[in-house]
């Protein structure tokens, strides 16, 4: 199994101490929080596109190739791309130069984001949310199998027989499906060939079983490849030394971030027993100590066989040393446990 950290880089002010850093130390600090996780064996880094206060990058593959002239081996992903408001012809030539400059580390996480801010700012209409994926999609699969490109949508100017240059290091450029529980678009990546993240953010892991195997069986059904079509699951999280430690540090981050994103949307407030319950051995937050958290990973990998786990410790300002020590913890010591244990169900 592979493991990775992805953030949306927030910056929002800490809501114990009510300290708000600036954007410079904000973006100093994900740059050393991304070395950490390659110093530390880790996988993958991702940073999620954004268009509002609240968080930093609204240009993913800007700052992963920051990252990439840091780091030595960590594969560096949007997490994710929102595809239906961008251009996907700009999009691939964003991730090629990525790629280039990471010697073949860049991933395209491509999705609709989980807020609608980029549609007007790019002058789309949401009663296109659908199609303007779906086509985007389809351009961006063509650009990547091909250097020269003819194609034509509603939505996009037309191309005939278009150079798009640079190509990327890897061949193809990894193009991965992010979904947040949505039928129609887990079909659309198995009928594809697509790897799919997950995003459990909530409620129960388990609920998520039947979109897995609609997934896989998709797949079969349409003749794909399923060992070249990875499932990543992609949750909210913290990890220190003491259960009680990462507890106290997330729990009031955790409140004041989801309580304002729940304001935005018309929901109730969060309470303390739905993140107790998060945290419980079958909810969807993974919240605790080196055991409790590869303990879940484990118990998640029951329920799906997936190939990938990625964890987002930033939800809500979280101290920048405390951020540090949980990764270090999920690189060091996570990692490995959940491995040796997996490794050992194998030889089993």
């Amino acid at each position: 199994m592979e493991f990775g950290l992805y953030t949306f880089v927030e910056r929002t002010p800490n809501a114990v101490t009510r300290e708000l850093i600036s954007p410079e130390q904000r973006m100093a600090n994900l740059l050393e929080e991304a070395v950490l996780a390659d110093e530390v064996g880790l996988d993958l880094f991702g940073v999620g596109e954004h268009h509002r206060p609240d968080y930093l990058v609204s240009t993913p593959a800007v700052v992963l190739a920051a990252i990439a002239a840091r780091t030595k081996r960590i594969r560096l992903t949007s997490a994710v791309s929102v595809l239906s408001s961008d251009d996907p012809v700009r999009v691939f030539q964003e991730f090629a130069t990525l790629d280039l400059i990471s010697n073949g580390r860049a991933e395209i996480m491509a999705g609709r984001g989980s807020f609608i801010e980029s549609f007007p700012l790019f002058g789309y209409d949401l009663n296109d949310y659908d199609t303007l994926f779906s086509e985007k999609l389809e351009l961006l699969l063509e650009l990547r199998a091909n250097e020269r490109v003819t194609w034509s949508g509603k939505h996009r100017a037309a191309l005939k027989d278009q150079p798009v240059f640079p190509r990327p290091v890897q061949e193809p450029l990894p193009v991965w499906i992010a979904v947040g529980g949505t039928p129609q678009s887990v079909v659309r990546a198995a009928m594809l060939g697509l790897p799919l993240a997950i995003a459990i953010i909530g409620g129960e892991p388990r609920r998520f079983v039947p979109l897995v195997e609609l997934y896989r069986e998709t797949a079969t059904k349409y003749g794909q490849d399923l060992a070249k079509m990875p499932v990543s699951i992609n949750s909210h999280g913290f990890l220190a030394d003491a259960e009680a430690d990462a507890v106290a540090i997330a729990f009031p981050q955790y409140m004041e971030q989801m309580g304002k994103i729940g304001r935005e949307r018309g929901w109730p407030p969060p309470t303390k027993a739905q993140f107790d319950h998060g945290r419980s051995p079958i909810g969807a937050l993974l919240i605790g100590d080196v055991n409790q958290v590869a303990e879940k990973i484990l118990y998640e990998h029951e329920l799906f066989g997936h190939q990938r786990f990625g964890i987002q410790f930033s939800v809500g300002t979280v101290p920048h040393p405390q951020m540090l020590r949980a990764i270090e913890l999920f690189g060091t010591k996570v990692a490995p446990q959940v491995k040796q244990a997996l490794g050992a169900s194998v030889a089993a």
